[in-house]
This record gives structure tokens, sequence and C-alpha cells, in this order.
């Protein structure tokens, strides 16, 4: 056993080797160590954790876009769902009533289509006849016909408007043959290939709307309704889509000679309007972005030739947009024959007679006319039944409020079928339409009033018995004071003429250019180019009467911009 002494040396050691150990050990090892032990043995606060890392306010941005597109599309589909789902499925109507007045409509053109549309029909008991049962979108026309648009896309039916009226409407789809304005009648026939074993009726009016449009004019000029392709219903668009695609596959078959070819591909397009304008201008795009992808040995040797008789293209627009439409057709190398008429139109050639007076016989592939509107048969043959009032070849004559001049007010006449002093476009004829419903508002709301005070007055004259009671004396006084207020009612209700107000005109004239010619304070505000062009293309999608329409004409616009006209031929 060690004594006390030895015990005391040998601790001494030890401390004296842990103190040296300590000495060579690294300063952060030890520290590291000294802090295991302290956390060993002393309690401390618990430690919170890092915070996350910083985010960049790019990232913050983007994922709030994300959710702001997702929310938009989600609350843009469901509300498209839903209107399409309202337009489906209309809601009941209130059916015929005896006592209303019959309100005949003839013809679903652009005046036709803006009157129903405007109408109240709780009013009127509304018949609709029209040979065609559907609404027609004109100024895009020539975009069918280059295969820009499918022919579906711009029309509508007519019943899907009247289906949406307060009152059912019937739509009948016929022509009508014949017009009576002494005993108020009009006569109609069944135009389908498949018939009933009734073909042919006979309806009475109360009121009758005259909306039957217009017909190609051709001037009696020979050939022309033999040989030319009109611009004017939708089976014209679609059968020059057929005849141009012909000339071109006819082009490119094997031996056919530089002179025939040279024939085959030049196109003539009659009329400086804006029909003929828009459609020489869908040509040369139809040719620019697609024809020469699909055909380029063809494409570099079709032609364009615009024919106009007067002395510029586009009358109605102003000097500065023509000179633009020129310059711009001859970038695209349209040719335009300003000053030349038409005077024969062959089975291969077109003979025109040019501004010094010679003729000139110009070999063609297809003749476009688009030039001139006139009467309808129905429309002479009404219109010679009333010679002392309606002397005006152009159309049926009519006052300032639209109603057939030699009647009893009981027909009015609106569109294409009239003679007035503004030019037979759509926008006049929609326009018409529009008032038209307006004035027959007001005429039903004084029929109403006049019955109504008529049977008031025939009580008042009946007088109050000597033994009346005092309910009985209120009662007469309740009336006398109701025929006042009807009278008052009765002087508001006035009809006003009709007054145009011109919205301004567009055209399209290709390479995707457009021209406008805007009202603007006392004067116009004339524009053209691409910027134009995609104003043109807002403004006839807002103009097109249901969600549908729009739907179909902006998916096939961006279906051609993606994949382009078809070639292919039925």
């Amino acid at each position: 056993m060690l004594s006390i002494r030895s015990r005391v040396i040998l601790s001494r050691s030890v401390c004296k080797s842990r103190s040296l150990v300590r000495s060579q050990i690294p300063r952060h090892i030890a520290r590291r160590a000294i802090a295991t032990d302290s956390v060993k043995t002393e309690p401390t606060t618990p430690v919170p954790p890092p915070p996350p890392p910083h985010q960049s306010r790019w990232r913050a941005f983007l994922q709030f876009l994300g959710r702001a597109t997702l929310g938009t599309l989600v609350i843009s589909g469901g509300a498209f769902y839903y209107v399409s789902k309202q337009d489906r499925t209309p809601g009941p109507q209130l059916p015929f009533d005896p006592e209303k007045k019959t309100l005949v409509v003839l013809g679903s053109g652009w005046g036709s289509t803006s009157l129903l549309k405007t109408l109240d029909t709780t009013d009127y008991n509304v018949v609709v006849i029209s040979p065609k049962n559907f609404f027609l979108f004109t100024p895009l026309l020539p975009s069918v016909a280059a295969g820009t648009l499918n022919p579906r896309s711009i029309i509508q039916p007519t019943r899907y408007i009247t289906r949406h009226k307060s009152r059912q409407v019937s739509v009948i789809e016929a022509e009508a043959t014949d017009v009576d304005p002494i005993n108020k009648t009009v006569t109609f026939t069944d135009t389908s290939d498949i018939k009933g074993q009734i073909s042919t009726t006979t309806m009475s009016y109360d009121y009758l709307v005259y909306g039957v449009g217009a017909e190609v004019q051709t001037f009696n000029i020979p050939g022309v309704q033999e040989h030319a392709c009109f611009m004017k219903e939708l089976a014209d668009a679609e059968r020059f889509q057929s005849e141009f695609l012909d000339c071109v596959e006819s082009a490119a078959f094997p031996g056919q000679n530089e002179k025939e070819i040279d024939r085959l591909l030049h196109m003539v397009v009659v009329g400086g309007g804006p029909t003929g304008v828009e459609l020489s201008g869908e040509i040369h795009d139809f040719l620019e972005h697609d024809l020469k992808s699909w055909y380029p040995e063809l494409a570099g040797k079709i032609r364009i030739s615009l024919v106009e008789a007067l002395p510029s293209v586009l009358p109605s627009f102003s000097k500065e947009l023509i000179l633009f439409t020129e310059s711009t057709f001859r970038e695209s190398k349209i040719e335009i024959l300003t000053k030349t008429m038409v005077k024969e139109v062959k089975d291969k050639a077109v003979v025109l007679q040019m501004p010094d007076k010679s003729i000139v016989e110009v070999p063609c592939g297809l003749v476009v006319w688009a030039a001139g509107n006139k009467g309808r048969k129905v429309t002479q043959d009404l219109m010679a039944k009333l010679p002392q009032d309606q002397t005006n070849r152009r159309g049926i004559v009519v006052d300032d409020f639209l109603r057939m001049k030699g009647t009893d007010g009981s027909i009015f006449a609106i569109g294409d079928c009239t003679a007035t002093s503004y030019a037979p476009t759509a926008q006049v004829a929609s326009q018409q339409g529009a008032y038209l419903a307006r004035i027959l508002h007001r005429m039903a709301k004084k029929d109403t009033l006049s019955h109504r005070l008529e049977k008031i007055e025939s009580e008042i004259a009946q007088g109050v018995p000597p033994s009346a009671t005092p309910e009985q004396h209120e009662a007469a006084k309740k009336l006398v004071n109701e025929k006042k207020d009807i009278i008052r009612q009765l002087s508001k209700v006035k009809l006003r003429p009709f007054h145009y107000s011109h919205q301004g005109s567009l055209a399209y004239i290709g390479s995707d250019k457009a021209i406008a010619d805007l009202p603007f304070r006392n004067g116009n505000f004339a524009t053209g180019g691409v910027a134009t062009y995609l104003f043109w293309r807002s403004a006839y999608l807002s103009t097109l009467f249901s969600l549908r329409n729009r739907t179909l004409v902006a998916t096939d616009w961006l279906w051609v911009k993606f994949f382009g006209r078809d070639v292919s031929r039925e």
C-alpha cells in the first residue's frame, strides 16, 4: 500500500501529465470538447430553426402570374360554357295570342334579322317567311370564296333568333310569290326539293315587313347569267371556290400548252365595290400563302384583273384610301382596269370596252360578277299594283317612316328592295330593321292605349245611376282619371322618322391590309394598313350575331394561320 505522501506525489504527476496533454491538443478541438461538455452538463434554451432562403421577387411574380392565368382560364371557360349552354337551351315561350295583331316578315337578310333581334314579340303574333332558314353574314362572303372561312361559320339559323324571343315566332321556309296590298294577304310557295301535299298557301296579315332583298343586276349583258359566277349568296362563294380550283387543276394537267395555262389561270373580277376589291385581295392571299407551296410551277402564272366602269374603285371611300388601295394592288400584281365596260361574257373569254372605246377579247378561266342589284320579280309585281305611287325603277318608294307609299301604312319596306337616298348596304338595312322594331313597339303601345280608351269612354257614356252607391261614384271618378291619364300617355307616343347614322366603311384589300373610312367629329378619319386590318377583324367579330359565329370565325382564322387553306376539292 502507498503512503499518503506517495499518493499526493502520484496525483500531482497525473495532473501535470493531463495539463501537458491538453497543451498539445489544438485549441479549436479543445473548445469543441469544452462546448460538448457544457452541453452535457448545462441545460440551454432551444434554438429556433433557420429561416427559409429568401424568395426572389421574379419567382414570386411568376407564381402570381401563373395563378392569375389559371384563374382567368377557369372563369372564362366557365362563362363560355354557361353562355353557350344558354344559347342551346332556350326557355319556354308565350303561345300565339288571338287578340294580338299578325306581323308577317318576308326575308331573313340584314334588315329582317335586325328587326327580329330587336322586336318585342309580346306585341304581335310574328310569322317569318323566307326561302332561306338562316341569316348570311355577307361581308365575309369573299373569305368563304377563297377558303379562308368555312361556309357554316358565317350563317346563323333564323330559329336561333326567334327561339330566344318572349313569344313564339313561326318560321316558314318558303318563297313569297305574291303580295296583295288591298286584301292584305301574302302567297308563298315551298321551294324545297321534297314537298308535302300542300306546297302553296295564302296568309293574311295586319302588318307586313317587306325585306326580300335584291338579286344580281346583269344589265342584260350577253353571257353574264350563263357563264359568270356571282358573289351574292353562300352557294355562289362555294361555286367560285370549286371552279377556281378546277382552273388550277386543269392548268396542271400534263401536256397543257402555255397559252391555255395562261387562260385558265386568269381570273377576272367585275365590279370595283367592296365585294370585288375584297375578293381580289382574298384570291391574292390564297395565291401567296398557299398556292405557291402546293403549285409552285403554276403560282407565278396566276393573274387577277379587276374591271370597273367608273373612273376609280371603291367610289364611296375617300380619295386617299382609293390611292392606297390602288398602290397596294399594284404591289400585289393585281391589274385594275377602270373606265372599262364588259360587253359580253363568253365561255372562255370576256369582251371588254377599253377607255379608248376599243373592243378587246380577253381570255380567262373564270369571271366573277359583283356589280349591281335589281329588284326581284315579286317586288316588281307588287310595285305594278300601285303604279301611281311606285314609279322608281330601282325599288320600292317609302316615306320617312319606311312605309310603302300607296298603301294604308300596313306595309313597311326595308333593305335592298327599297329606293332611298342611302346606299344599299348591310349597315343601312340593319339600322332600318332596328328602327322599325322600335316603331312597331310604339304602334302596339298606341293600339293598346286606344283600345283601353274606347272601353273607358263606353263605360263613362253609360253614366252613373241615380241610386248609385258611394263606391260606384268613386269608381266613376277613377274611370275619368284613368281616361285623362291614357290621353296624356297617347300624346307622348310619337313616331319619329328614320335617320341613318353612318358608322364608317371597311374593306379588306389583301396582304394583311385593310382600309377604314370612319366618321370623326365633323369629318372623316381615313386609315389603312396592318393595324386597320386588325381593327377590321375585330369589328366584324363584334358585328356577328351570336357567340357561335364569333367562335367559329375566330377559330377558322387561327386554323388558316397555322395550317393554311385547304386545296382539296370534293
